[in-house]
């Protein structure tokens, strides 16, 4: 029992992050859906920037967004800036193009996107971080999937700025975006992207639905939205967000947990989605994306730790496995002690992966407290 148990344990931590991968990128190559793809196509659009406390960095937000390259007429600028304590109302009111909306309760991201539906005027409606800076295509590159009326949302690529002199926490979270981007595009091209970024992520105004305020990733349950819908989520990575990383390490765990917490539940409320009979390939893709990463993997790399040591008597490659795991977690300590220098290459990737899995584990533990609410504070960046 115990060799079954650290084989099947081994089996899954390895089907998750490489062989899910692999599989989903062949069968994207293979079997790559067709769409219809109209770049003239220009609905009529209205770009919400949900946000808190920006003073700093909302002017040049909203220059990013008139300078879209975008019929000046179908675009509509929102920017709702509820419970805001500082001047960002005021400094995104001095821009005529924009519509602001402020009131002083502050109720979390999903609040004020429920609330600003109720404003919006365009058949698409796109969802952006008031942190990022997105490239002056990405409007267009978003609404052409829109010809297609399968289409029911369109995801833009989420980018993190490094730099060579960068330590663990930009690097890290760079290398973790281009291999999740890698899926994204290949889950789209195969059936349908498994869940947007919240970055940058627009939608068909009709299917938005409002989430309950407590909901910690909006742009995650709003996806699933369309799928339940019969719609599909495309990814497109020409229509680039790029923001900075954390600004240390510390930060960047604080972020992973909450967004853990909020895969948690996520979870508890998408359980149509794991209705194999419904939805057979959308339900082994969610699976095998999303659900086993934040959930049942992340437990398993300790579990196997603890399995593998009362499995050493059983043979020379029980004790290679325990040894492999010694040296990686030895590395992974030995990153976070020097997390403040600049690294690269096995040594990131080592680290990355350990923290991002003890997050899962850090977030289940908030989910089931009740700890994670719908508006938290802003995990702290590097300056642009």
């Amino acid at each position: 029992m115990i060799q079954t148990a650290v084989f099947s344990l081994l089996a899954l931590i390895i089907y998750t992050y490489i062989g899910y991968p692999i599989i989903i990128v062949l069968l994207s190559k293979i079997f790559k859906r067709s769409r219809n793809i109209d770049n003239q196509f220009s609905p009529s659009v209205s770009w919400v920037v949900p946000s808190y406390n920006e003073e700093d960095i909302i002017a040049d937000k909203i220059r990013n967004l008139i300078e879209l390259d975008y019929p000046r007429e179908l675009l509509e600028i929102i920017v709702i800036t509820d419970g805001s304590t500082d001047k960002t109302p005021i400094i995104a009111a001095e821009f005529p193009e924009v519509k602001v909306l402020h009131e002083d309760r502050r109720g979390g991201k999903s609040a004020a996107e429920n609330r600003a539906m109720k404003f919006v005027s365009g058949d698409i409606v796109v969802f952006n971080d008031a942190n990022t800076i997105v490239s002056r295509n990405a409007l267009k590159e978003m609404v052409k999937h829109y010809a297609d009326p399968i289409v029911g949302g369109v995801s833009g690529a989420k980018g993190i700025i490094v730099e060579d002199g960068d330590t663990a926490e930009s690097k890290g979270e760079g290398l973790y975006w281009r291999y999740e981007s890698a899926i994204k595009k290949a889950d789209s091209a195969f059936n349908s992207l498994m869940g947007a970024a919240g970055e940058l992520v627009s939608f068909r105004r009709a299917l938005i639905v409002d989430l309950p305020e407590d909901t910690i990733l909006d742009d995650f349950m709003q996806s699933f939205n369309m799928l339940k819908q019969g719609k599909i989520m495309v990814y497109e990575p020409e229509a680039k967000a790029e923001e900075v990383s954390s600004a240390s390490v510390e930060e960047e765990l604080k972020r992973k947990i909450r967004i853990a917490a909020g895969g948690w539940q996520s979870m508890s409320r998408l359980l149509f989605m794991l209705n194999v009979f419904v939805r057979p390939l959308q339900s082994w893709m969610y699976i095998s994306h999303r659900a086993l990463r934040w959930s049942l993997t992340a437990f398993a790399l300790p579990i196997l730790f603890l399995v593998n040591a009362f499995a050493l008597q059983n043979g020379v490659a029980f004790q290679l496995l325990f040894a492999a795991q010694i040296v990686f977690y030895s590395v992974a300590v030995f990153a976070h002690i020097n997390r403040h220098r600049a690294m690269s290459g096995p040594i990131l990737a080592v680290y990355y992966f350990t923290i991002m899995n003890y997050a899962v584990i850090a977030g289940f533990r908030r989910f089931i407290k009740g700890s994670q609410k719908g508006a938290w504070e802003r995990s702290k960046r590097k300056l642009a």
